[in-house]
């Protein structure tokens, strides 16, 4: 298992555990009364900050599944884990970015991403880039192996 499936293996495990824990109401503290920077929010089922520190509602808990859940399917080959990492990071790191501007923060209206979900969706995307885009083997380096090692020999000329 090379390290881009690891990593689409271990974020999709984490990923799956975090949308799962959103559901478990002890896990979740709820607020009695909203703060008005949630009415903002269009929806606010299940609204409440996951151990008490990252704001969750149930689109949030269920976005959270879904790329846990692709994650983890996604780590059965290379190629498919570094196309994950490469799109999670650069959604995840858009989030962050969306979540530290204001009129932004709540996806207009469907999650709250603000808070320390900006921290944690931003480590989330940069490490997600490097794995998807920068780390070794590349796949043009795999699939040049590939072709020496099904070649018979003259074929392959370099």
């Amino acid at each position: 298992m090379k390290s881009a499936q690891k990593f689409a293996f271990s974020i999709g495990l984490v990923y799956l555990l975090i949308g799962v824990m959103g559901f478990i109401p002890a896990l979740v503290t709820q607020l009695e009364t909203l703060p008005p920077y949630v009415d903002s929010l269009g929806v606010t089922s299940g609204y409440g900050y996951l151990l008490g520190l990252f704001p969750v509602n149930t689109p949030h808990n269920i976005i959270h599944l879904v790329t846990g859940a692709l994650g983890v399917v996604t780590a059965i080959s290379l190629d498919s884990s570094r196309l994950f990492s490469g799109q999670l990071g650069i959604y995840y790191t858009t989030l962050a970015v969306l979540g530290m501007v204001p009129v932004a923060n709540t996806f207009f209206g469907l999650f709250p991403i603000y808070g320390v979900d900006v921290i944690l969706h931003g480590l989330t995307g940069i490490v997600g880039i490097y794995f998807g885009f920068f780390a070794t083997p590349s796949l043009r380096q795999l699939f040049r192996r590939e072709l020496k090692e099904d070649a018979v020999a003259g074929e392959v000329m370099e």
